[in-house]
């Protein structure tokens, strides 16, 4: 009887603390996001239960498995397999409570800062930090299983010794894995590009939507993904229209005859940005840039809060300004002078007779 109930005792009563542990903490934690409402660190921690009850559970049977007797001839392994897991649950509760606290400390900024570039760049920075801790994490678990297995603690002296030799091949081999980890600690940390900029790169205009320690992926315009390594950002030039505020200014061409009514133009697109939503109206402009034989090029100035509002705000003003003219001063849309070829030294051949012909002009 004492064979049977010994183990039942063990591992219920395990089982039991376990769970009557897990609820304290559960409700504590409960209490405590009910009062503080504005932190909501206590929340995030709830999510820690299951990995919380797993360390708990097992630490309480590695450390009382031996008064059990159950099993006596497999104890080593069972005491061996017990320590895995404890090793394992421990690095998952790690990084889920380093996962609370940064989300945590992240919710807590944007809530104070209502600048978006710099929430952008904290979240940048959190999510690399929260990255960087949890491969740390996993690699410590790692290591720290290998050293329960005998073989391996043997086997420490020579890896010690040949840790150099082993450095240098793998740096070596690695070396483009490491500047990619380096590069994605100084783009975090060195305010280059944020999660949310708005980038050109390679002639594709879009937003960043990841940044991990090795790769940065760019959602475009049409809704695809640009994955570059991060090293990119550290060795070439791009474009990011949300460095320093997201606030742009962007322009509209059109190529028209000469005889085009500028001051007109000027009038119609003021009426056009006032009906406009996407116009922030800071400024707005429209002026003579550049002429040539047969066309002039008028330059129409315009002004939102972020790139989205002004790709709307520009094309706006192209598509009502072209309508505008074509229905009310079709004279100013640019026009090709044709002629007939030259009559032949004989006397032969058509007339030359010249006349014009308008065509649609494009901004």
């Amino acid at each position: 009887m004492e064979n049977v109930l010994r183990p039942l005792i063990v591992i219920g009563g395990s089982v039991v603390l376990t769970v009557l542990i897990g609820w304290l903490v559960d409700f504590a934690l409960r209490r405590a996001d009910e009062r503080h409402h504005d932190t909501p660190l206590w929340g995030l921690l709830r999510r820690c239960r299951v990995p919380f009850h797993l360390v708990l559970c097992t630490a309480l049977l590695r450390g009382s498995y031996g008064h059990a007797e159950l099993a006596r001839n497999h104890s080593q392994a069972i005491g061996r397999i017990l320590s895995l897991v404890l090793i394992g649950s421990t690095a998952w509760l790690v990084v889920r409570i380093a996962a609370a606290i940064v989300e945590s400390s992240y919710a807590r900024y944007a809530t104070v800062h209502r600048d978006p570039a710099r929430v952008r760049r904290v979240r940048t920075q959190v999510t690399l930090i929260q990255r960087v801790v949890s491969a740390i994490v996993g690699v410590v678990a790692i290591a720290a299983m290998l050293l329960t297995f005998p073989a391996m603690q043997a086997a420490g002296t020579s890896l010690l010794a040949s840790a150099g030799i082993l450095g240098i091949v793998a740096g070596v081999a690695a070396q483009s894995t490491l500047g990619n980890l380096f590069a994605g600690l100084q783009i975090a940390f060195g305010d280059m590009v944020r999660i949310g900029d708005t980038v050109v790169v390679d002639g594709e205009w879009g937003t960043v939507e990841e940044i991990t320690l090795t790769f940065l992926a760019v959602r475009t315009w049409d809704e695809r993904r640009i994955t570059m390594p991060v090293s990119y950002f550290t060795s070439r030039p791009f474009e990011n229209w949300s460095r320093g505020g997201a606030q742009m200014t962007g322009t509209v061409f059109f190529h028209l005859d000469h005889s085009a009514p500028v001051h007109q133009m000027r009038d119609k697109l003021r009426d056009i940005l006032r009906d406009c939503a996407a116009w922030d109206g800071r400024d707005w402009g429209l002026a003579v840039t550049d002429t040539t034989p047969s066309t002039m090029q008028v330059r129409a100035l315009v002004t939102a809060k972020d790139a989205d509002d002004v790709w709307t705000v520009r094309v706006t003003v192209r598509e009502q300004m072209v309508q505008w003219l074509t229905e009310h001063h079709p004279y100013a849309l640019p026009r090709i002078t044709t002629a007939w070829a030259e009559p032949s030294p004989n006397g032969h051949g058509p007339r030359p007779l010249a006349q014009e012909m308008p065509r649609t002009g494009r901004g």
